[in-house]
Formats: C-alpha cells, structure tokens, sequence
C-alpha cells in the first residue's frame, strides 16, 4: 500500500514516520522542498490539517512548493484522498475532520496546548482562578475535565438542557451561552470553543484573559488590538505544541481508514 503524503505542518513529518513504522511505503510531496512523490502513483493521498488555508493550494508551510487542489483531483481517480476540512467532489474522498473519533483524540492537545499557554501568560495559578469555558463540544469537555483536575472555580457556557444535565451530574457551575457578555466580568481566564462572534461588547474583556479555540472567532481581533484586551487566537495548537502527539493521532486515524477501505473493496 502505497501512501503518499502532500504538505503539512510537523505533525505530519510524525505521521510519516508513524505511517513507515506500521508497514506502509510512505513518500511525500510538499512536506520538504526536496520531496518529489507522484500523486500518479499513490493508493493513498494524505493531506494535512487544514488541507488548505486559500482554497486553491495545500497548505504546505514547510515547502516553498505550489500544489494546486485540481492538480490533485486530476491524479487521484483510483487513490483514496484522505482530506481535512475540504471535500473533493467527484472523488474517493474522506474528511477525516468529520470524524468523531479523529476529533474526540484530536481535542486532548487543544486543549492541553491552550492550558498551557495560560499558565505561560497569566501572573496567578489556575488554581482558584476564575475560569469560564464556552460552548460544550469536544475540546470544551477535554478542556472540563483537565481546569477541573487544577481546581480551578470553573464554570461552562451551554445552550441545551442535555448539556447542561451533563454539566449537573460532574458538579461543574453553568450559565445559558445568551448570558456571557454579561458574565464575563466575573471571570479570569475565558477559552472560547464556540465559533460565533458571541462577544459584540469588549468591557467585560477588560481584565480577563481570553484564549480563542474555535476556527471562526469569537470576537473581532481587530478591534481587540484596538483596546489592548488580552485575547489571543490560538490556530493549530496540536501542530505547535504537541506534534509528536498529533502526529501519531493522525496515523492511526490513518490506518484505521485504510483498513475500512481494504475491507470493501
């Protein structure tokens, strides 16, 4: 099984080395500006996380090669595409963001990498802080279950009785999302997961920390230099602070489709 990995951060250096370890021949393009694999030749096509930041080419931010998406879509009739957050219409293609195992074990260093980036930047311990997590998806639970292991004063954002059930049965405080700007005073460290510009009022900004996880944004960071709020955006944490970590993540998401795709045909 030949796979051949297009572009990438250094997680995906990771996976190839992952990938070669578990049987696979595993070449690359992109992912270094020697590489020189053939999309011709692949059985597999691994993109990386995001597959693109323009629409039109792979991200590719450690090569100063140009692989444009229809190139790929040319090439790729009989391969597997293994794509993240872009569908190749017309192709053998799935979106591995999609998949709820992938993102579940993806979230673990989100989460971790945005704690840490608190505890870098803020003068006092998580310990007894004032923590607001909005939003109740994936990382927001990872990101729960580790504040609450630091003994933060924690409380979670929800909009859904179901949510805010789980939240009553772990004894984490809530309030409805429609009640965060209002809140947001009270709290000192605030890590957004929700990706809706849900914070239009920046005075309740003022002397919290503010840790932006969602891929849309919360708020408009413009703005924010403006009035010398301490909010950051934190794209691709798992690329940056955990590479190892999400490398091997994205292999075994990997392996595990592969096998699917053996199985049927």
């Amino acid at each position: 099984m030949n796979i051949l990995i297009i572009g990438g951060d250094r997680r995906m250096n990771i996976a190839f080395d992952e990938l070669k370890r578990l049987g696979y021949t595993v070449e690359s393009l992109g992912l270094s500006n020697e590489d020189n694999g053939k999309i011709e030749d692949a059985d597999v096509i691994l993109l990386p996380v995001p597959t693109t930041r323009d629409g039109k080419n792979v991200f590719c931010p450690q090569s100063d090669k140009k692989i444009p998406l229809e190139h790929i879509k040319e090439f790729s009739k009989n391969a597997l595409v293994l794509s993240c957050g872009y569908d190749f219409k017309n192709a053998n293609c799935i979106d591995y963001l999609k998949l709820d195992d992938f993102c579940l074990l993806n979230a673990v260093p989100t989460a971790e990498g945005a704690i840490a980036r608190a505890i870098i930047d803020t003068p006092f311990c998580l310990w007894r802080s004032h923590v607001l997590v909005t939003g109740c998806g994936r990382v927001a639970k990872i990101l729960i279950d580790r504040l609450n292991a630091l003994k933060c004063d924690l409380t979670v954002s929800a909009r859904s009785s179901r949510d805010f059930a789980y939240l009553d049965a772990l004894g984490i405080k809530y309030i409805h999302t429609n009640n965060i700007c209002k809140n947001a005073c009270n709290f000192d460290i605030i890590f957004n997961t929700i990706d809706v510009p849900i914070f239009a009022d920046f005075d309740g900004l003022k002397n919290c920390y503010l840790y932006d996880l969602s891929t849309k944004g919360c708020l408009d960071f413009e703005k924010v230099k403006e009035k010398n709020i301490n909010a950051k955006k934190l794209p691709g944490i798992p690329g940056k602070i955990a590479p190892i970590t999400a490398g091997k993540i994205i292999a075994q998401t990997v392996n595990q489709l592969i096998g699917e795709w053996v199985c049927k045909i």
